[in-house]
């Protein structure tokens, strides 16, 4: 079956900043990919290549396909690009946002009353519907702004950190929007820097470093490269003797924010990794099931090996 996207052996610099160093990446028709990577890894470069406002110096993209560099301004109507900072008018209100965008994407007033009529209703807006976009809350703005982002029925929709501007409350109904999506067939690639977020919305992930993928799959699949199924996160002035004791142990140790970590080979009791560590003198100490926090540190080399 064809991708929806495919991005093959992609470079960019900036003067002499290397950015992209041989990214690729492939997004199956109907999922949601999401990327995830530290700041200035690249995310939005990629973006932006892909949505045409950004050549590559080198490497292939597709869509659909069909490659993107021989695609016309038409062709582009193909994505749909949410972008973390709005592109609404202000002074408009949500409708009238709604059908200039279309009418820019080339939808007739028939076709845009339509759509307009259809996303006001799905993303909740007809409340909003006397409201000018300039006066409403964050999270109902950035509602709009993906209805926008839908008007012209995009194959592909790019989600540039859809909720990184808004409160919890509004996060979870960006969430079930995005779910929503989800379950009608929608492909989406969406960018973020919660953890919890790619988890919960995305078929599959991919963790970005130094301007290349370095992992990809499901959650699962990331899960099973782990060093085990549990971690255990501890606070301790003596890292040296933990250490020690946790690899006479065979589990492998990492350092994070100030925690020594150590991955379990099942998800052992507090008493049980107490005693394996034998009268080591600890500050803190908590365990859980590996999750994709701990293969984003784990996987993009965030995690620091403890050298004794």
């Amino acid at each position: 079956m064809t991708a929806a996207l495919e991005i093959n052996e992609i470079h960019k610099s900036f003067g002499t900043q290397k950015v992209l160093d041989g990214f690729s990446l492939r997004v199956e028709t109907g999922e949601i990919l999401g990327l995830l990577g530290p700041n200035g890894c690249g995310k939005s470069t990629v973006l932006n290549i892909i949505c045409k406002l950004l050549l590559p110096d080198a490497g292939q993209i597709s869509l659909m396909g069909q490659p993107l560099n021989q695609m016309n301004d038409k062709d582009r109507s193909l994505i749909g690009f949410c972008t973390q900072r709005s592109a609404l008018y202000p002074d408009l209100y949500p409708a009238e946002n709604l059908h200039f965008f279309g009418r820019i994407h080339g939808l007739s007033d028939k076709e845009c009353q339509h759509r307009v009529g259809e996303l006001m209703r799905t993303f909740s807006l007809n409340t909003f519907a006397n409201t000018r976009v300039g006066q409403l809350s964050g999270g109902s703005q950035q509602r709009l702004h993906l209805a926008v982002a839908l008007i012209h029925q995009p194959s592909l929709l790019v989600l540039d950190e859809p909720t990184a501007a808004v409160d919890v409350e509004a996060r979870m109904d960006l969430w079930r929007l995005i779910e929503d999506l989800r379950d009608r067939g929608t492909t989406i690639l969406l960018t973020s820097h919660h953890l919890a977020e790619a988890e919960r919305l995305c078929n599959k992930v991919a963790l970005m470093r130094n301007g290349k993928v370095v992992a990809n799959g499901s959650v699962a699949d990331l899960l099973l490269r782990m060093p085990g199924q549990a971690v255990a996160k501890v606070q301790s002035e003596d890292h040296q003797t933990i250490t020690q004791r946790a690899m006479l142990r065979g589990w492998t140790v990492r350092q994070h924010a100030g925690h020594i970590k150590l991955f379990l080979p099942e998800n052992l009791s507090l008493r049980d990794i107490i005693e394996a560590l034998d009268g080591a003198k600890l500050t803190s100490l908590s365990v859980q099931p590996v999750n994709l926090d701990d293969a984003y540190l784990e996987l993009t080399g965030e995690d620091e090996m403890m050298i004794t």
